[in-house]
């Protein structure tokens, strides 16, 4: 009779090349952005071309830089001319700028994810109709000059993908996944940049032994919530951002989200503000505690 136990399921994931389980013993991580930076900042739920403006200016006067905006709520909330502006002000200060497909579950008409049993499913699509739309979502978006896309179904991925290689859609554009998929382990984060991710986001709760499993089984950049709306438990994690950046880079440290209330909040120009200030706090703890991390410079 054949007896089976722990190590030879762990000695087997190994074989497919996947992280034998949590890595208690945290090892630093060697991998880098192409500019050899370790960690970049980014700022998320600024939903409009006001907020971000002033969110922009007030990291200026900080005399600090951002890499990357993300809009929430979805693109289907912005007018061409809200998009233009966004677009203008990403070139005119150096930011990536990532718009999300939607509203969130683009435009169906189930309820369902509004339950408290639905919400488990995230905001995944319903429908090949919902594959449609999200497709037309990233087609209006490239065409108006955005080349980054918040998603959060994993067959929208696969289908911007393919359509992607096809020359279809923008072969620049960048596929961002979000918190909001529930992926929190190394297989799921594997099959996530098989299918095309360019930047993954964790579970905001995930642990360092974790996620340093988690950079083991993939090369593209991992984001990482420093902080959480309430909705989301409003946990700060500033003092966890060194251990972030050691064991899990390349990383995105997505800050400023306590300021907000939810996940899809307008956030007002003065709490743009007030985001801005969230990202000093962070950098302080950075150059306190780990002051050899390097950030990447302005991007080009």
């Amino acid at each position: 009779m054949t007896h089976y136990n722990m190590k030879e399921t762990r000695e087997f994931l190994e074989s497919i090349g996947q992280p034998a389980g949590d890595l208690y013993e945290l090892p630093t991580s060697e991998k880098r952005f192409a500019d050899g930076g370790q960690y970049r900042f980014e700022v998320p739920g600024i939903q409009g071309p006001g907020p971000m403006k002033s969110l922009l200016e007030q990291l200026n006067e900080y005399g600090i830089q951002i890499h990357r905006v993300t809009q929430t709520k979805g693109i289907m909330f912005l007018t061409d001319d809200e998009i233009k502006q966004m677009v203008a002000l990403a070139e005119q200060y150096h930011v990536q700028l990532i718009l999300a497909c939607g509203p969130r579950a683009t435009t169906d008409t189930s309820a369902s994810v509004k339950t408290e049993e639905g919400q488990r499913m995230g905001y995944r699509l319903r429908g090949q109709e919902q594959i449609v739309r999200g497709i037309e979502e990233i087609k209006r978006g490239a065409r108006l000059g955005v080349r980054g896309f918040l998603i959060y179904d994993e067959g929208l991925l696969y289908a911007l993908n393919e359509a992607r290689k096809s020359g279809y859609i923008p072969s620049d554009c960048h596929f961002k996944i979000s918190a909001h998929s529930g992926h929190g382990n190394p297989c799921s984060a594997h099959v996530l940049e098989s299918l095309g991710a360019d930047s993954i986001n964790p579970v905001r709760d995930i642990q360092i032994q974790m996620l340093a499993a988690m950079r083991s089984a993939i090369d593209v950049p991992i984001d990482l919530h420093t902080e959480n709306p309430k909705s989301s438990g409003g946990f700060i994690r500033h003092y966890e951002v060194p251990d972030f950046i050691r064991v899990a880079s390349p990383v995105y440290l997505k800050t400023g989200g306590s300021v907000a209330a939810n996940h899809s909040y307008d956030t007002t120009e003065k709490e743009a503000k007030q985001r801005a200030k969230q990202i000093l706090l962070v950098k302080r703890v950075i150059d306190e505690y780990y002051p050899e991390a390097v950030a990447s410079p302005k991007l080009k």
